[in-house]
């Protein structure tokens, strides 16, 4: 009833950066995201079954950035990853923090900058009544400033995207067509972070990512798997793009 608790002031502080929607509330955090008409036509092709996506996810309802799975993606995202501040099951105790430590990550998509997300998030901080420091407070600092917050920040590298009536997303398509007679889905970004993004960034060039593996293959988990059928449409796929003249 004295002592302010850095736990709940850390809480209190991340809540504010998202509604009850789980909409970013930070002015600015959405610039540059358009969406046309036809690319939202291309998205709602995407045959997503949202029960089944929630059944998996283990939610009622999802966060409301964008109308649906699809066009959530086309969105930067502020997510916490991890939360730290004293003990919690055998090992707690009757304890004030005298710390708590927040980790988050903003995934990107072509349009945001990084810098100026970063600076979004370091500007609300302040606007809560926050010191920002780079390290441990001193001891002046703790005597004069009701509230601190240590922060630091890292760009790892940006987010990539291929129109999909460029010359390239025209030759894939010619090439998926012809390998199965029908127009492919079309996803206009993914859900994470593509380690490639770096060198197509660097190399100004175009470039696809063309998915061949089960919904269900666990990827980067425990039983990662592949189905037989999967691989032998993996091969057809990538002989049609390897033949298909640009």
């Amino acid at each position: 009833n004295y002592t302010p608790n850095p736990a709940l002031r850390l809480a209190q502080l991340l809540g504010s950066m998202k509604d009850d929607k789980g909409v970013v509330t930070l002015p600015g955090f959405y610039d540059g995201v358009i969406l046309t008409e036809e690319e939202k036509k291309i998205l709602q092709q995407v045959p997503d079954d949202e029960n089944e996506i929630k059944k998996f996810l283990g939610i009622a309802a999802p966060d409301q950035v964008g109308h649906n799975f699809q066009e959530s993606l086309q969105y930067p995202s502020l997510n916490i990853r991890g939360l730290n501040a004293l003990y919690i099951g055998e090992k707690a105790r009757t304890l004030i923090p005298a710390n708590a430590t927040a980790e988050i990550d903003i995934r990107l998509v072509p349009s945001s900058n990084p810098q100026q997300l970063i600076d979004l998030v370091r500007k609300h901080v302040e606007n809560q009544g926050y010191y920002i420091v780079l390290n441990e407070p001193t001891e002046e600092e703790r005597m004069k400033y009701p509230k601190i917050a240590a922060m630091k920040s890292s760009i790892s590298y940006g987010a990539f995207q291929t129109p999909f009536d460029s010359d390239c997303g025209k030759w894939l398509s010619s090439a998926m067509f012809k390998a199965f007679g029908k127009a492919p889905i079309k996803i206009r970004t993914a859900g994470g972070s593509i380690p490639i993004s770096p060198f197509v960034i660097t190399l100004n060039i175009p470039a696809v990512a063309v998915p061949t593996v089960n919904p269900d293959n666990n990827q980067h988990a425990e039983n990662e798997n592949i189905r037989v059928g999967n691989y032998m449409e993996a091969v057809k796929t990538f002989l049609a793009i390897l033949t298909e003249r640009i």
